[in-house]
């Protein structure tokens, strides 16, 4: 298991490091943007009536990423939502090292192709610094997912938090590892 390196980290080292140093004129090798953790988020907003969906949820969200879960709670109460401070609201996943770029690996080649009606990814899902966000409306993408146990069709947030330092520098980075963005010149 010591002698194991996942795919994409094999990839980066070989191909995309090399590329986006000769891309970009970086000077040094610490230069090039990597990828630091990835973060899935999934809010259960019904849980304020019902608390087992928060059980279902993390079932889910813990075999999709293969990484307990951990609970989210509200901050502060929203009379509105029916919310009080402390309840379950939500759960969350982050991913580092291996486990990161095994999750990326499927996302990219197995779990993004899945998605009904996919034309691409946007590229306006960058924060500015050099974060990706990405939203799924069906966890049922996820071949983990038994799709036969599902109660409820539930979206999640997903997160990939990177080192550049500009939006450009990020998307060059997905790019590389073959993130399917869409074309340039579409629009929607």
């Amino acid at each position: 298991m010591a002698d194991y390196v996942p795919r994409l980290i094999a990839e980066y080292r070989e191909k995309i490091v090399p590329g986006l140093m000769k891309k970009n004129g970086y000077a040094n090798i610490m230069q090039v943007p990597k990828v630091e953790k990835v973060v899935l988020n999934m809010g259960v907003g019904e849980a304020t009536q019902d608390s087992k969906l928060i059980d279902k949820s993390i079932e889910d969200i813990e075999s999709i990423a293969g990484q307990k879960a951990i609970v989210t709670i509200a901050k502060k109460a929203i009379s509105n939502f029916k919310l009080r401070d402390g309840n379950k609201v939500g759960c969350k996943v982050t991913l580092r090292r291996h486990h990161m770029y095994e999750f990326l690996d499927r996302l990219i080649n197995i779990d993004i192709p899945r998605i009904r009606d996919f034309r691409g990814l946007s590229d306006r899902s960058f924060d500015g610094r050099g974060n990706y966000n990405l939203g799924i409306k069906e966890q049922i993408i996820f071949p983990e997912i038994d799709y036969d146990r599902i109660d409820k069709i539930r979206g999640m947030d997903i997160c990939i938090v990177t080192t550049a330092k500009t939006d450009a520098e990020a998307y060059e980075l997905l790019a590389a590892f073959g993130m399917p963005f869409k074309k340039k010149n579409e629009t929607n």
